[in-house]
């Protein structure tokens, strides 16, 4: 029988399966583009057909579908594994491994247990291990992790000053009741603590305003040590404030190279062992998301993908369980991650909304740092709304038109909105990946007018630059060559001169969008559009009025204040002009 798991050529080439897909995907099935999609998994493919966006649509198929072809003996999905309760023999003394415990910590650091304990058997699946914190008159729970060779680690997010004191709880006798404190003292300079919702925008949790200026590297950290300490470099001298980035490796067009290693032990040729985490994968990811919180940069982690050839993609529910666990007790005591439950859910072929759900509790629930989360989509928006999404996270609905929608969004949802994937800087084949500098920065501007914020991408191919490798930003970092990110700098330090930090959309013209912030600050964005005049109208007060360049990256200011009423603007007739209104 066929189901979400069927490849679409494994489909069309059943007549009866081809005759379901040609009535219930019309437009698809017999599309001559069709061609491309033959390996492509049911699952993924109907995120794709508009008559499949409803759930009652989608089951109508799979039910039809499994009517149709022999039983298929696919393997079964790995069981779940429960701790063994007795993995430590009962003369094993209670709390009897050695403890090392830090004397002080800076607050919003990471506050780091380390056990040296028993390493027989598969600690990885064997030991459940946790402790309490009672600190600042609260208990908090957290989760430990199997760090390999013996080495057992309970790292917690220090967010509160003061003495913290803990007892642990195991299912290994010798890990468990051993106790313990550690006092966290002020926060080092330049740490500000995760980053909070604060309304429709952000703000770390010691109040310092944070914007979600983001870029994406998806694979950037599987690549070769040499190329990764380039995108460090580069991002060193960006105006990127996020970095989208994936913690399975990526296999997808300009994505063929082999990682070294991966979340779990073991390799393509080898298989792997997903009762095993490699820890030594996982400090090196952990390295990179400490030197990114050095450079001020957020690590917007995607724990799952679509773009697999490893079998990551479909690990099935008990295995993905035992990643989040073990990935989220891992890395929320960092400050500076966010998590992102997929990019393009709806393309993972394996899961579905229930699943989505069952996987982002287990987020909530091994995470007591509150990081941020969110879900992003390929094509349907998944619900926005659900209590555990912290901000939308969405790419383009449209081929052009995508930041416009962000104050509708903002109103629809009642959280920010930030646009991971407007489409990218460069020249590649795909829509999706050739736009300009120009427009590039053309849709951070809609986006910020309107109250959003709007992410950077980068897709030039190499031989076009001179370059023999296929290093795309997008996919592997290494090095900017496009003209935008000057011009994203300029949009940010703009941002930066509004009284708090951040525009809010504001009633608009029929032909221009105007955001800023009520009674203080308007700015108004005349994009594609080059008028040499504008007539403003200004509220009660004294007014400044600036010209903005958003290209040329100048502001120009009109000689004198001018009263409430009209305003004639003189502007150059060119594209990409902005107006800002200030009241003095």
């Amino acid at each position: 029988m066929f189901d979400r798991r069927s490849t679409f050529g494994e489909a069309l080439d059943n007549p009866a399966a081809r005759a379901v897909l040609e009535r219930l995907m019309p437009g698809f099935a017999a599309s001559p583009m069709a061609v491309q999609f033959r390996d492509g998994r049911l699952g993924s493919l109907i995120a794709l057909v508009p008559s499949l966006e409803t759930p009652e649509a989608r089951e109508r198929l799979w039910a039809e579908l499994a009517e149709i072809g022999d039983e298929v003996q696919r393997p079964p999905y790995a069981p779940a594994i429960a701790p063994d309760p007795a993995y430590e023999a009962d003369d094993v003394t209670r709390g009897s491994a050695a403890l090392s415990v830090p004397e002080t910590v800076t607050q919003w650091a990471p506050l780091e247990i380390r056990i040296d304990g028993p390493s027989h058997g598969n600690p990885f699946v064997d030991v459940e291990l946790e402790a309490v914190f009672s600190r600042a008159g609260q208990d908090v729970r957290v989760g430990g992790f199997y760090d390999g060779d013996g080495v057992y680690i309970i790292r917690a997010l220090a967010d509160a000053e003061g003495e913290w004191r803990f007892v642990t709880r195991s299912t290994a006798r010798s890990l468990d009741g051993l106790t313990g404190s550690v006092t966290v003292g002020s926060p080092a300079e330049g740490a500000h603590g995760p980053v909070r919702v604060d309304g429709f925008h952000f703000r770390h949790a010691d109040g310092t305003r944070h914007r979600p200026l983001g870029t994406t590297a998806y694979a950037w950290t599987h690549q070769p040590e040499e190329l990764q300490e380039q995108t460090l470099a580069t991002l060193a001298e960006a105006p990127f404030t996020k970095m989208r980035m994936c913690v399975f490796p990526k296999s997808y067009l300009y994505n063929a190279n082999e990682p070294a290693d991966f979340p779990f032990v073991g390799s393509l040729d080898d298989g792997f062992d997903l009762e095993r985490f490699d820890p030594a994968h996982f400090r090196r990811l952990e390295q990179r998301i400490v030197q990114l919180a050095e450079l001020g940069i957020q690590a917007d982690l995607i724990l799952f993908h679509a773009y697999d050839r490893w079998g990551f993609a479909d690990l099935g529910p008990a295995v993905d369980d035992r990643y989040l666990r073990y990935v989220v007790r891992r890395l929320s005591g960092f400050a500076n991650v966010w998590w992102s439950m997929a990019n393009e859910y709806d393309l993972l072929w394996a899961k579905d909304t229930a699943d989505w759900e069952r996987l982002a509790a287990i987020v909530g629930a091994e995470d007591p740092f509150g990081h941020l989360n969110s879900i992003h989509n390929c094509r349907p928006f998944y619900d926005y709304s659900m209590p555990w999404i912290t901000h939308v996270s969405v790419q383009r609905v449209d081929v052009y038109r995508t930041a416009e929608n962000t104050d509708e969004w903002r109103e629809r949802w009642g959280k920010p909105v930030v646009i991971d994937e407007c489409a990218y800087e460069g020249d590649i084949d795909q829509g999706w990946g050739n736009i300009t500098g120009e427009e590039m920065v053309r849709r951070f501007w809609e986006g910020a007018v309107r109250g959003g914020y709007v992410g950077h991408g980068e897709t030039y191919l190499p031989s076009a630059l001179g370059l023999d490798d296929e290093v795309l930003w997008w996919s592997k970092g290494g090095v900017l060559h496009g003209s935008s990110p000057d011009r994203i700098r300029f949009l940010e330090q703009l941002l930066a001169e509004a009284p708090d930090g951040v525009w809010d959309p504001l009633p608009g013209d029929w032909d221009v969008p105007w955001g800023g912030v009520a009674g203080r600050v308007k700015i108004g964005y005349f994009g594609f559009n080059r008028p040499r005049f504008r007539n403003v109208m200004l509220e009660e007060g004294e007014w400044t009025i600036d010209v903005i360049d958003t290209w040329n990256m100048t502001v120009e200011r009109m000689s004198g204040t001018y009263p409430a009423g009209s305003a004639r603007v003189e502007l150059p007739g060119r594209q990409f002009m902005a107006v800002r209104l200030t009241r003095v």
